[in-house]
């Protein structure tokens, strides 16, 4: 009679000197080094396997398949395909506090509350953090790992923020970062791009002179090897006064290096000088990403075509009219004139 197949098991060979998973895979008695004669170390590693190997069965039942394991798989296989990592990774980390020892099945609009009451976060926070889960559970799904898809209730998204700056407070605070230290020598040129551009931080900070056309006057904002997202980059013309101030920093970088540096280096942040040189300059609830709504702000009250606006800007049209369209003369203006 056949020995009954009890799974998996962590044994000590003593002729080898360390753990060995054992396990019978049709029929036949396998074996596999866990490479320690660490028991604590040994089991670590039978658990990633136990993990490797489940994962790789097929489509298992929600009440199966630990939400953990999922966060970890979609953190593993999907890095690559990430645009941000680092602010998957900061979601994470509470993702994974909350969510120890629960099942795909355990969630639902009452525990996706308890998140948000346990999180004790703003609305726009917890919508991010719950949005990495969402996709950690489609991913799941589409990889044939989870037998049914998964909903997570996301809070409503909270209302844009409508904080841009006046050309009188964007004066200040160029002064400001030309007084700030070590960061005097890169953050004006920073604040100078993002308000006559619109571009992201991170995409400002990537950027490298081998993208500058001076001579053209011309930006191109696509970096090698960059995989194409829904926030798009694309090619714009420099502002005539921008090109300026580039060309005079032009004359201190090389060729490959970064517009954005210090000693020659990249700058990864400016979070730090950006929020010294805004309480320099007496500007309240001000953050880089507040350059990007300066820009389309300006762009609007200019009158830019729309179409025309979102282009430059590197977002869609229906986006610029929902979140800047109150700052065009012409909005509403026909329906006002109507009657």
């Amino acid at each position: 009679m056949p020995r009954r197949n009890q799974g998996p098991k962590l044994r000590w060979l003593e002729k080898r000197g360390c753990y060995y998973i054992t396990w019978t895979d049709g029929g036949r008695s396998r074996q596999r080094s866990t490479g320690t004669a660490d028991r604590r170390q040994a089991e670590e590693v039978f658990a990633e396997w136990l993990h490797i190997r489940q994962r790789d069965a097929g489509p298992r039942d929600p009440s199966q398949v630990l939400i953990n394991d999922l966060l970890a798989d979609y953190a593993e296989e999907s890095a690559e395909r990430m645009t941000t990592p680092q602010r998957v990774g900061y979601a994470l980390v509470p993702l994974s506090e909350f969510w120890t020892g629960k099942t795909a099945a355990q969630v639902s609009p009452l525990t996706c509350d308890e998140y948000r009451r346990w999180r004790d976060r703003s609305d726009g926070t917890i919508r991010r953090e719950l949005g990495v889960m969402r996709a950690a559970l489609n991913h799941a799904f589409s990889a044939r790992r989870l037998t049914q898809q998964i909903p997570v209730q996301l809070p409503e998204r909270p209302p844009s923020r409508d904080r841009w700056l006046t050309r009188t407070e964007a004066a200040r605070l160029l002064r400001a970062a030309r007084d700030e230290g070590k960061s005097r020598g890169h953050l004006p040129m920073f604040i100078l791009i993002g308000l006559y551009t619109g571009k992201r931080k991170e995409a400002i900070l990537s950027l490298r002179w081998s993208q500058v056309d001076l001579a053209r006057g011309l930006i191109n904002w696509e970096t090698p090897g960059r995989r194409i997202t829904k926030k798009r980059r694309g090619r714009n013309p420099i502002n005539p006064k921008l090109l300026a101030h580039l060309r005079r920093a032009r004359r201190w970088g090389n060729d490959l290096g970064p517009v954005i540096s210090y000693a020659g280096k990249p700058v990864l942040d400016i979070k730090r000088g950006f929020a010294s040189a805004c309480r320099r300059a007496g500007l309240d609830d001000v953050s880089p990403h507040t350059l990007r709504h300066t820009c389309a702000t300006w762009l609007m009250q200019a009158g830019v075509p729309t179409w025309e606006a979102s282009g430059f800007l590197g977002m869609s049209e229906e986006t610029l009219i929902r979140v800047y369209g109150h700052h065009h003369p012409d909005h509403q203006r026909s329906a006002a004139t109507a009657f």
